[in-house]
């Protein structure tokens, strides 16, 4: 599993968060999880993966619902990306696999990257066959 986000979390939650659930999820699957600069070099980074776009105007699903979703990519390389500020560059967009919307609010992408880790985790312990609601 692979995670491009641009820029380094710099709010301490979000520091903290990160470090935290990237360690959980690596005790049930490897995790990649990468930094750029800008939103153009997000493609690069997901060369050869499926595409999973981070976009507040995509596909919203339940946590069970994202891990159904997902068990139908496994076995597959996978790549989840979390714009900047500024969101994604259009062809991006357009050539996701998958948008997906972890809410219909707007989320500051630090936040909105923490997010995507702890559902991630959640994914992970359902696959694992423990009950989703317990971190």
């Amino acid at each position: 599993m692979r995670v491009v986000a641009v820029g380094r979390p710099r709010l301490e939650y979000a520091r903290l968060g990160v470090e935290l659930y990237g360690e959980r999820i690596r005790r049930y699957a490897p995790l990649e999880l990468l930094f750029v600069r800008e939103a153009k070099e997000l493609r690069p980074k997901a060369e050869g993966h499926r595409k999973i776009v981070l976009d507040e105007r995509g596909r919203l699903f339940t946590t069970e619902g994202l891990y159904r979703f997902l068990l139908g990519l496994e076995g597959e390389r996978v790549a989840f990306l979390v714009g900047g500020a500024e969101g994604h560059p259009e062809a991006l967009r357009k050539e996701a696999d998958l948008l997906l919307a972890l809410s219909p609010l707007t989320l500051q992408h630090e936040l909105a990257l923490l997010v995507l880790l702890e559902q991630l985790y959640r994914i992970l312990t359902l696959r694992a066959g423990h009950p989703y609601h317990r971190p």
